[in-house]
């Protein structure tokens, strides 16, 4: 069997955690932060987990992650 290829755009964006959980960043928070409150913005700069029914599409990008 051939090797799969990794998606390299996904491999940017994702990352695994020890357990072996998919860690990701927060969307809208690259531009136009004047209009968004410090709360939201503070809540954006932290990571998280990508949801369980996304988990199998991300795997298929990264399969050596």
């Amino acid at each position: 069997m051939p090797k799969i290829k990794t998606k390299r755009g996904a491999a940017k964006r994702f990352s695994l955690t020890g357990t072996g959980k998919i860690r990701r960043r927060r969307a809208n928070h690259s531009h136009i932060l004047t209009s968004k409150d410090r709360k939201r913005k503070r809540r954006l700069r932290s990571v998280t987990l990508v949801h369980p029914t996304d988990m199998k599409n991300v795997r298929k990008l990264i399969p050596y992650a």
